[in-house]
């Protein structure tokens, strides 16, 4: 890795863009194996702050250098919220590496991610011209929706400067129910029936080391109290006291859960194919696995590189792909499926290769 930048402008960005062969711009660095390629690091952190907020409209533009701490406060206070519940927001981390990773947290179970609430971004291309996309109003539909392009794109098409979220009202009040299961298939079969019931939970995740599965609701205090008596009556569990539902959630997103060092991998998997997941997981020694999204993604946390190839090994088994959030080890691990369009998107913002390939 080579020295880093740090434009205090956007003048300063476009002329660092524009004078340096191979750049790659980075936040807090909360996901260190996504920022570890051979190119200068442009660090963000200096382009933050909110830029426009209507409470009103329920969307917020924003710096991509801006933490996601501060843009979880000024949504709070005035009774609003990201729903896709972001991650290591406690850590450091920022809205523009939040959209470049495309980590949800577990409130994407019911409203979507993160593809789904961006409006807009402008953004510095490899040519070093900044341009725009999307709009600052939910109601657009004009032109090729290019943010959704930039989430999951680790830095590879450009340079996030500004970007654009629509929001919701908070929930009036949360409750979280830990459910019982004797196995993972087990918990799988919860995971299926909760996610297709009437009571439209707001996440539902399997925590590391365990077979149990966290349910939470959300809405007026009287409505999740009788649904909550529902599933109760359903499977065997047990409501959380607030302070340890709020540990719980939070053990989650900041990832407290994972080995303090070695790598971590993302796997999207399904409620149905997450078991078989686990099962071939079974001979690589000291795993921890949790379960995100209601059985939409595996986090995989080893204690060190050691356990690497035998996760490869398994994943690979499975013909399934992974990105590597942290660790000495390939940042896209498996089988990598890429549409056509990614790479005609890729030859169009950064003809010069300034930024890493798709493949790096």
């Amino acid at each position: 890795m080579k020295d880093s930048l740090a434009p205090a402008s956007i003048p300063e960005l476009v002329d660092a863009v524009r004078s340096f062969e191979r750049l790659l711009p980075v936040g807090g660095e909360t996901k260190p194996r996504l920022c570890a390629v051979n190119a200068t690091k442009l660090s963000m952190l200096k382009l933050r702050g909110t830029l426009e907020y209507e409470p009103s409209e329920f969307t917020f533009t924003a710096r991509a250098g801006t933490p996601l701490a501060e843009v979880v406060q000024t949504l709070a206070a005035c009774g609003q919220y990201l729903p896709f519940d972001p991650v290591f927001v406690d850590s450091g981390g920022t809205l523009g590496g939040a959209v470049a990773s495309n980590l949800n947290g577990p409130g994407r179970l019911r409203f979507g991610g993160i593809r789904d609430f961006i409006l807009g971004a402008r953004f510095v291309e490899g040519s070093g011209r900044l341009l725009g996309a999307g709009g600052k109003v939910v109601k657009n539909a004009a032109g090729f929706d290019l943010p959704k392009f930039f989430v999951g794109s680790v830095g590879r098409f450009g340079v996030l400067t500004e970007l654009t979220f629509k929001v919701f009202p908070a929930a009036a009040g949360t409750l979280t129910l830990k459910l019982a299961a004797k196995d993972m298939a087990a918990a799988a079969r919860i995971l299926i029936e909760a996610a297709r019931s009437r009571w439209e939970p707001d996440a539902l995740e399997i925590p590391a080391g365990d077979c149990s599965v966290l349910l939470r609701l959300a809405g007026p205090s009287a409505a999740i109290e009788q649904i909550a008596a529902d599933i109760l009556s359903r499977f065997p569990g047990e409501k959380l006291n607030s302070a340890d539902a709020d540990r719980a959630w939070s053990n989650i997103r900041e990832f407290h859960w994972t080995h303090s060092t070695g790598p971590l991998v993302k796997v999207p998997v399904t409620p149905l194919s997450f078991p078989d997941l686990l099962k071939a997981l079974e001979p690589v020694d000291r795993l921890r696995v949790h379960i995100s999204g209601g059985g939409n993604a595996a986090y995989v946390s080893m204690p060190s590189a050691e356990q690497f190839p035998l996760f490869n090994k398994a994943l690979a088994g499975l013909s399934l792909p992974g990105v590597s959030l942290r660790g000495e080890v390939p940042a896209w691990v498996g089988k990598q499926p890429r549409a056509q369009i990614a790479d005609a998107v890729k030859r169009a913002l950064d003809p010069q290769n300034r930024f890493p390939s798709l493949d790096e």
